[in-house]
């Protein structure tokens, strides 16, 4: 996020590492899109979690982010990148009722970007990982991640009582845009359900978003960074933000991917999007960077689907 977290100090930030025993220089990195980061003495990586935007962590986000960083923490894949502990074996440290710190080491390598495309020989890399992923034994207390888009209530609601726009510079053209594909975004839903009820039950360990922007290249090869979203799932939630030939996918597990799963998790993740933008953008913000980012989504991910 390039927006600082509002609510959160320094001294907040300073007494959740203090937790994991680190100290040191702070630098703001205004990566990503969804949480918050810096690095600590050019040697970690912090990622601050906004709790009230992790539905997908479950009904208690706090105890489902634990879940998922304490999944991360236990599979021991050298391309996982996962989460330090403190004394006490917390993966993850509350540092107010609003926001939460997981800590990582910070990488030596290059990222790329979501809207990236792999080519051949790096697909089939991130295949060769998914892979190894999919097919390792779940470690206990393993999240099953949810199929129905995420804030998915809160989308019908809106498709049903619309109701006043006003809590921001984007509030009102967010609302005519919204109201202008209402009749759209339920055949979306209805085309949701369709796909879902065609995918097999079949669970595997997935990662949730192995897309561009939650790869590192380093010397040693591809990392994952990202684990929040880790859960037991069919290997198409992974694979679907893959583009091209997924033979390799088969060829290593034997599994050839649904089509009809591809285009289900394909169609959940515009979805989440137009969801989690127009409860962003009907509610209270100011125009920033990151709000300007969120319309401009909102805009185009109906405008493509």
């Amino acid at each position: 996020m390039e927006d600082r977290p509002a609510g959160l100090s320094e001294n907040d930030l300073r007494s959740g590492l203090a937790e994991f025993g680190i100290t040191g220089s702070l630098t703001y990195a205004p990566v990503g899109f969804g949480d918050y980061h810096w690095t600590v003495a050019d040697r970690w990586f912090t990622s601050v979690a906004d709790l009230t935007n992790k539905s997908h962590c479950g009904t208690d986000p706090l105890a489902g982010l634990r879940r998922a960083m304490d999944t991360a923490s236990a599979l021991r894949l050298p391309f996982v990148v996962a989460p330090l502990r403190t004394d006490g074996g917390e993966t993850v440290v509350p540092l107010n009722d609003r926001y939460a710190l997981s800590v990582f080491p910070l990488l030596e390598g290059r990222s790329g970007g979501f809207a990236d495309r792999f080519g051949d020989e790096e697909r089939d890399e991130v295949l060769t990982l998914l892979a190894e992923l999919h097919s390792c034994a779940p470690p206990g207390g393993a999240p099953i991640a949810p199929v129905d888009p995420d804030g998915r209530a809160e989308l019908e609601e809106l498709l049903t009582t619309p109701g006043e726009w006003v809590g921001g510079p984007f509030s009102a053209g967010a609302r005519e845009v919204f109201v202008a594909n209402i009749d759209r975004i339920r055949d979306l839903l209805s085309e949701f359900d369709r796909l879902a009820a065609q995918v097999s039950p079949r669970l595997v360990v997935t990662h949730g978003e192995p897309h561009p922007g939650n790869l590192v290249r380093t010397q040693d090869g591809y990392r994952l960074v990202d684990w929040d979203t880790v859960g037991l799932a069919s290997p198409e939630r992974d694979l679907a933000l893959l583009d091209g030939d997924l033979t390799r996918y088969t060829e290593l597990t034997g599994h050839e991917p649904v089509a009809a799963g591809l285009a289900l998790y394909r169609l959940r993740w515009s979805l989440n999007d137009i969801g989690q933008y127009a409860v962003w953008l009907k509610g209270p913000h100011d125009r920033t960077p990151d709000t300007e980012v969120a319309w401009r989504g909102f805009r185009e991910t109906l405008a493509t689907r």
